[in-house]
Order: C-alpha cells, then sequence, then structure tokens
C-alpha cells in the first residue's frame, strides 16, 4: 500500500514542480545554449530498480565532449571507490556552476520520475562501471527505485567516504518511511536555498 502511496506522492510533486518551475527552466534552457556550445539537456546510462538501466537527465553542466575527457582526469579524483567526483571540475561551464550550486541542473530527472524510472527521494542512481565495482552487499541499494534526491545528498555529499555513502543508503531502504522522504526532501530545499550543492 505504502509503495503505491509513494509513488502518488512521486506524480503529484513531479506534475507541481514542472508546471511551477515551466517559465524558469526555459530561461535557464536558453542561458546554457547562450553560455557555451552543445545541447541544453545531458543524458546518460544509469542502473535503476533492479539492475535495469535507463537514460538519466538533466540540464547540461559541463562543456560538450565532458564524458570524452574523463578518462585523461581520473587521477584528480576526490572520492574512494568507483565514483569519480572533483570539486573544481574544469569542465563545468560558467552557468553550470551557478545551476549546480543550487542543484537545478537535477530538474528535468523529474520527468525520470514521470516516466517511473526514479522517485523523488532514494538512492542515487549509479553507472553502471559504477555497479560493476560494487561489493556483494553494495548490490542491495538496487532494490529500491532510485531518486532525485536522497539521505547521502543532505548529509555531506561528497565530503562522504563511498563505503560510508552505501551504508547510509542501505540503512534509507531499512527504515524507510514516507515521513523520512518528507524529513529529506525539507533539507534538500534547504540545502538548495543555502547553495550548498556541489
Amino acid at each position: 500500500m505504502w509503495k503505491y502511496f509513494k509513488r502518488f506522492l512521486d506524480l503529484l510533486m513531479s506534475l507541481v514542480i514542472l508546471i511551477i518551475f515551466f517559465i524558469p527552466m526555459i530561461i535557464i534552457a536558453i542561458a546554457i545554449k547562450i553560455d557555451s556550445k552543445g545541447p541544453v539537456f545531458f543524458s546518460q546510462k544509469r542502473v535503476g530498480l533492479r539492475g535495469r538501466e535507463f537514460k538519466l537527465y538533466k540540464f547540461r553542466s559541463m562543456c560538450d565532449g565532458a564524458e570524452q575527457m574523463l578518462e585523461s582526469m581520473k587521477s584528480e579524483n576526490e572520492q574512494d571507490g568507483p565514483v569519480f567526483k572533483v570539486k573544481n571540475d574544469k569542465r563545468i561551464t560558467r552557468v553550470g556552476k551557478i545551476i549546480r550550486r543550487a542543484s537545478i541542473d537535477e530538474f528535468p530527472q523529474f520527468f525520470n520520475v514521470l516516466k517511473g524510472d526514479m522517485s523523488v527521494v532514494g538512492p542515487r542512481p549509479p553507472l553502471p562501471d559504477e555497479v560493476k565495482q560494487y561489493k556483494t552487499w553494495q548490490n542491495r541499494r538496487l532494490s529500491m527505485k532510485p531518486g532525485i534526491t536522497c539521505i547521502w545528498q543532505v548529509s555531506g555529499r561528497n565530503n562522504i567516504p563511498f563505503e560510508q555513502w552505501m551504508k547510509l543508503d542501505l540503512q534509507y531502504i531499512d527504515t524507510w518511511s514516507i515521513g523520512l522522504d518528507f524529513m529529506i526532501i525539507l533539507k534538500t530545499i534547504k540545502t538548495m536555498i543555502m547553495r550548498d550543492g556541489q
């Protein structure tokens, strides 16, 4: 019963946000197009519920061809485990820095929620190459639909070691409730307002 209620809230919240922010999203799209060459949206293959792959959408915040530059930057990685994170990533555009700070680049993922690939709250969807490097116990984070925001994003984000990040996701799965989702959403809004995104 509760999973259906969660899906109902996902659909309701996504529709409300996409309607309210329709004009701002158009302005962001124009700014991205003016700021740098390349598409407005960035799509990437991610792994979702029970290992099913889907295409995740974001506003493009990096230069066109950023993924092709990744191999040469791996020595700069500041995150442990299979995840690549760099605080001052040279691939990020001027507009990209702004929309990332406020986590606005994630807004197109509400379309992923409408499609059923994602939930508003849930473990962040990993890349296929990351999943291949998971330890057996870490695969359990794929037992819940991935989310736009999660407990990791409101608990320190890039300052949290990879293994602790995985444990936080499993803690969320084991203790999930509608109340916990609302708490994470409220903390996410605070993070956006304070522009603490990385």
